[in-house]
């Protein structure tokens, strides 16, 4: 019986579906602004609680070309690409603790910035630096991967290099100085036993933006972050009568910082743009969780400059004549 060796209508059909695809992909646009050289990206202002709307904490900071990334929490490969950022394009992930909310998206953008998809093609080493413990949890974590890393390398002959880690442990001062771009590390205070932790000031050409990192109140990041163009802030609160239903909560609470101390801090630094991330907003499920305008609300009764409520995928650019920020796009 003679049969045709033609491709069915059907084939070609999804062959022509996934090269719109691939070709869609490739022809993506990045949607930052390509003619602002200072910008901020709110990838992520979550926390565990598996919100759709705001998935896990994450901030791209865009600055003299360089593409830097602190923190990488949940989704933060999603985000990304969200906005058309390969994941390879990352120059130097920092991390302000070890926490897992603030990193467990680092498999995901080590492992998958790797492939060479117009999505990853990660091209160099994957660069980290954060707090004492960081090197070791790279490290091991590679080492968790050990069989999909040596599998693609003799399946798909990818490039080792792309998939190694360059670690280091780092504390207070300065952490990156690279073509005119800054990053200074400020030792912050998440709590007795959750040390270290930091924070990070951003300094490009004159501007500055500053990233709390989780903290308590903590008067020395004012000084830290005084006249910066751009200081985002964690912020925590809780309902009374969850507060009360618990000591558990008050436990998360005393960790980080509320509405009205974040409101200290802002008025102490007077930055030209204030903004919340990470917003802390605690739910039992039955009690529902303060709102963004419950915080702002709260900020307001100590400080009544400019303040921006944070959201995933809020851009800022910091220009020369100000503090621009930009909605999400679709």
């Amino acid at each position: 019986m003679f049969r045709s060796t033609r491709p069915s209508r059907f084939a070609v059909a999804i062959i022509f579906v996934i090269a719109l695809a691939i070709t869609a992909i490739s022809d993506a646009k990045a949607k930052l602004n390509a003619k602002a050289d200072f910008q901020v990206v709110l990838l992520g202002v979550g926390t565990p609680v598996p919100f759709m709307h705001r998935f896990g904490p994450a901030t791209l900071v865009v600055a003299g070309g360089k593409y830097l990334l602190f923190d990488a929490g949940r989704g933060v490969t999603q985000r990304l690409w969200q906005d058309k950022i390969p994941f390879g394009r990352i120059d130097h992930l920092f991390l302000t603790h070890l926490h897992s909310d603030h990193v467990v998206g680092i498999p995901d953008l080590l492992l998958t910035g790797w492939l060479t998809s117009p999505f990853a093609r990660r091209k160099g080493n994957f660069v980290v630096s954060g707090p004492a413990g960081t090197a070791d949890m790279m490290k091991y974590l590679t080492m968790a991967y050990a069989w999909d890393i040596e599998t693609r390398i003799k399946d798909q002959g990818l490039k080792r290099a792309g998939v190694t880690s360059k670690a280091t442990d780092i504390g207070p001062g300065v952490v990156y100085d690279q073509d005119g771009v800054k990053v200074t590390a400020i030792a912050v205070n998440h709590g007795e036993k959750i040390q270290p932790a930091l924070g990070y000031r951003i300094d490009y050409d004159g501007r500055s933006v500053v990233i709390s990192g989780d903290t308590k109140y903590h008067e020395p990041l004012a000084a830290f972050a005084k006249g910066a163009d751009l200081f985002v802030h964690a912020v925590a609160a809780a309902k009374p009568e969850l507060i009360a239903s618990a000591k558990f909560w008050q436990v998360i609470l005393d960790h980080h910082t509320s509405p009205e101390d974040v409101g200290r801090i802002f008025d102490a630094a007077k930055p030209k743009m204030a903004a919340f991330y990470h917003l802390v907003t605690l739910t039992n499920g039955k009690i529902k969780p303060p709102s963004v305008a419950d915080l702002v609300k709260r900020t307001r009764t100590t400080y009544k400059g400019p303040l921006t409520p944070g959201a995933d995928r809020l851009r800022f650019e910091i220009g020369k004549d100000g503090v621009k920020v930009m909605k999400p796009g679709k």
